[in-house]
C-alpha cells in the first residue's frame, strides 16, 4: 500500500500530514528518504523522526456529533471533529456527517476496519431519525423506500417507516453524500433535522449530545465480524 496509507492505518498521521513529513525528509523506509505516493510493505522499516513507527493500540469511539461539527481530519478546517474531540492520540472519523446533522459517528485510528465498515458492497446497515418541512403521505414512504434516483445513481431500496406526520425512520445500506436530504428533495420536501442513530449494531443510546463514549470489546468483535 502507498505508505500515506500506512501511517494512517497505524494512526500515526493523516495522510495530508504523511506528504508533508515526507517533504520535509522526515520519513526514512528501508533507509532512504520516502518519497511522496511510495509503496511499502507492513515488514518495511519506517522511521520517523529518526524513531521506529511506535505500535500503537486501537482506539475506538462513539460520538454523537453535534450540528456546526465538520467530519474531517483537516485541522485547517474551522470546527472540525479532530478539534471537537480533542483525543490526546490521533484518530479520524469513519466515513462522514454533513455538518448540518447530527448523531452518531465513530472515531478510530484502526485504518483497516474503517475500511471495512466503508465498504458499499458490505451492506453495512445506519439508521436514522428524519423531520422534513412538511406532512407527507404513505406515497413519499413507497417512494422512498424502493429507490431514488439522485446525481445519476438509483439509491439502493432501503426500509423506511413513519414516526409521526412529518418524521420518518429510515435505514440505509450505502452512503452517497448527502443521500436522505437528497432524495427528500427529488420528492420536494427539505429536510429540517437529521440524527443517525445506529451504526451496524452501535447505538446512539445514552451519548449525550457532543460527548462520546469507547466501544465495548463486544461492540468491537461486532464490528469486525459483520
Amino acid at each position: 500500500m502507498r505508505i500515506n496509507k500506512l501511517l494512517s492505518n497505524h494512526g500515526i498521521c493523516s495522510r495530508t500530514d504523511a506528504n508533508r513529513l515526507i517533504a520535509e525528509n522526515r520519513i526514512i523506509v528501508n533507509g532512504k528518504l520516502a518519497t511522496p505516493g511510495q509503496w511499502v510493505e507492513e515488514e518495511d522499516i519506517i522511521i520517523i523522526d529518526n524513531e521506529p513507527i511506535p505500535v500503537k493500540d486501537k482506539i475506538y469511539i462513539a460520538l454523537n456529533k453535534p450540528v456546526g461539527i465538520t467530519c474531517t481530519a483537516e485541522k485547517a478546517v474551522q470546527s472540525n471533529i479532530i478539534d471537537f474531540i480533542n483525543y490526546p492520540e490521533y484518530i479520524f472519523p469513519v466515513g462522514r456527517l454533513d455538518k448540518a446533522s447530527q448523531g452518531l459517528i465513530l472515531m478510530t485510528n484502526d485504518g483497516d476496519l474503517a475500511n471495512k465498515i466503508l465498504e458499499s458492497e458490505n451492506e453495512h446497515e445506519k439508521e436514522y431519525i428524519v423531520r422534513v418541512n412538511k406532512p407527507f403521505d404513505d406515497l413519499f414512504i413507497k417512494g422512498m423506500s424502493e429507490g431514488v434516483e439522485i446525481c445519476s445513481v438509483i439509491t439502493r431500496p432501503c426500509k423506511i417507516s413513519r414516526v409521526s406526520s412529518d418524521t420518518f425512520r429510515i435505514i440505509l445500506t450505502q452512503g452517497l453524500n448527502k443521500q436522505i436530504r437528497r432524495m427528500s428533495s427529488a420528492f420536494g420536501y427539505k429536510v429540517v433535522r437529521l440524527e443517525r442513530i445506529r451504526i451496524m449494531d452501535i447505538k446512539i443510546e445514552g451519548i449525550d449530545n457532543g460527548n462520546w463514549r469507547y466501544l465495548t470489546d463486544k461492540e468491537v468483535i461486532e464490528l469486525k465480524n459483520g
